[in-house]
């Protein structure tokens, strides 16, 4: 497959879960772009070259949660995957039913993400 000029957001307030996901990506040969929270990315400008956006959950400011619905609520149609370190039994049903594309939980299983990104950037 070829991932040139899929440029994917990885959003984490967590340094070391943010590289290790773009290093993945990477690997991979997405082009990425990584931001220490949703405000970052959203006053960026790159929303219009992003292909997907993998974001964590729980940040600081803007949740992932927030984030999802500002960009559902914008007619945004970039695919959002949900990431989270501290699931409920319900994580995944919720952020599905809001529109993500999809959920993990952290540690998050690399392979599954680079085929469900795989999936949806085409």
């Amino acid at each position: 497959m070829n991932v040139e000029g899929h440029t994917i957001a990885v959003i984490d307030d967590d340094l070391r879960v943010l590289e290790s996901l773009v290093n993945l990506l990477k690997s991979f040969g997405y082009c990425t772009e990584s931001y220490n929270s949703a405000e970052e990315f959203l006053e960026s400008g790159t929303l219009s070259r992003t292909c997907c956006i993998v974001t964590d959950v729980e940040m600081r400011q803007m949740s992932g949660l927030g984030l999802l619905q500002y960009l559902k609520s914008s007619n945004c149609a970039v695919p959002i995957i949900i990431i989270t370190g501290k699931p409920s039994a319900r994580s995944e049903a919720f952020y599905l039913e809001k529109g993500a594309v999809g959920f993990f939980r952290k540690p998050v299983d690399g392979d599954a993400l680079v085929e469900l990104i795989g999936s949806v950037c085409v």
